[in-house]
């Protein structure tokens, strides 16, 4: 099939998709709102007076559902490359987040306080060579663990995005040693061809240290 017809089914089936309809009325910006208010409604995530992390926040529809459900008293900081149209009641800062300088400005924004959670639905743009998008997702993962590792409070959680392949299991494996419970969740509204999977740590731990020199840059392929 040539690259305009997909184009045109993808459309097709984007516009007739019932989560997307859903969130246009709803007025979420994009259908992944749906995963993480599942998420929520099943493991009670969010709660008034939290501070939230939001990795790779951009079109904006996890940091919509994020503050509606911590506020009053609560505090939402995004982060993403993308430009972001802003949020009432969201932090946004733009930038790589593989860059140690953006990372060192969420820090600041902080201003030294720790956070109840951290959550990353960030995907690497697709080359469409599977080993080296998995390598490149595993590599962001790993990123979103450390700055949880660093910025969370004494027993907060992460909830990450993962896609099952070459590197997963070992990645799963550093999430059990750094948090006291660790679940895979699959919602409703994660496309049916999809590999992702969102890992889900709660209770971080005192001694929170993944696999010595942990390198999510590489992973070996058969």
């Amino acid at each position: 099939m040539k690259r305009k017809a997909k184009s045109k089914v993808w459309m097709r089936q984007h516009v007739s998709d019932a989560y997307v309809q859903r969130a246009v009325s709803s007025g979420y910006r994009s259908r992944a709102a749906f995963k993480l208010i599942e998420i929520d409604e099943h493991d009670r995530l969010l709660r008034r007076g939290q501070t939230v992390v939001d990795l790779g926040a951009a079109p904006g529809s996890w940091s919509q559902v994020i503050v509606q459900r911590v506020r009053p008293g609560g505090r939402v900081i995004a982060l993403d490359i993308l430009p972001f149209e802003p949020i009432s009641g969201v932090e946004f800062v733009e930038g790589d987040f593989r860059e140690q300088r953006v990372l060192s400005v969420v820090t600041k924004a902080l201003g030294g306080d720790k956070v109840d959670l951290v959550v990353s639905d960030m995907a690497p743009n697709l080359s469409g060579v599977v080993a080296s998008d998995q390598a490149r997702g595993l590599r962001l993962c790993g990123l979103a663990l450390d700055f949880a590792r660093e910025n969370l409070k004494p027993g907060g959680g992460l909830l990450v995005k993962a896609f099952q392949g070459a590197g997963y299991a070992e990645f799963l494996a550093d999430m059990r040693r750094c948090f006291a419970s660790v679940a895979s969740r699959k919602p409703r509204a994660s496309r049916g061809r999809s590999s992702e999977m969102y890992l889900l740590g709660k209770g971080l731990k005192s001694v929170a240290k993944p696999a010595d020199d942990a390198d999510w840059t590489h992973v070996e392929t058969d």
